[in-house]
């Protein structure tokens, strides 16, 4: 990946572990692999700015929370609001110097492709081509599927490939 020889990789790593903190395990996650990996690639690739795209259900409070300081990794969270773990609010923005590179967007229950699309194109391209990340990962939970049992939200598969094209789009220009 780093020496140019492939573009894009999809690691099918469940869960991605955005509920789990610095210094416990929350919400069936016993480590934050997103953050893990962003932290990797920052310490042993020189990878100066990493863009989390959190595309859950549930809202990422663990890797919010490890990088709520940290402004060279920018966090964008999209979940339903309110739900487990109740965190995410829009004013959640990060604190000190991280303070603007957490961007949460709380949906209601029920909205789907056309809100999620819109969200993507509205605040999620402008904040990642301002942020011009290295490196994005996606933290790709699909309990936001309108046939998902336990949650409300009305993604379709068409709606998640619309989502990838978008954060795909945001890796080809920057990183």
């Amino acid at each position: 990946i780093l020496a140019g020889t492939v573009e894009h990789v999809f690691c099918a790593v469940r869960p991605p572990g955005h509920h789990a903190e610095r210094d416990h395990a929350m919400g069936f996650c016993l480590f934050n692999n997103v953050a893990i990996a962003a932290r990797y690639l920052q310490r042993h690739h020189a990878i100066a700015r990493v863009l989390v795209v959190d595309w859950d259900v549930h809202h990422g409070n663990g890797t919010q929370h490890i990088f709520d300081d940290d402004p060279s990794l920018l966090f964008f969270s999209t979940h339903q609001y309110p739900y487990y773990p109740g965190t995410g609010r829009g004013t959640e923005s990060g604190v000190g110097h991280g303070a603007g590179a957490t961007i949460n967007v709380p949906m209601k229950a029920g909205e789907g492709d056309d809100a999620y699309r819109e969200v993507f194109q509205d605040v999620l391209i402008p904040a990642a081509d301002a942020f011009q990340p290295d490196f994005v990962i996606v933290s790709a939970g699909f309990d936001a599927h309108k046939d998902d049992p336990l949650a409300g939200m009305g993604l379709t598969e068409e709606g998640y490939a619309d989502l990838t094209r978008m954060v795909v789009a945001i890796a080809k220009r920057h990183s």
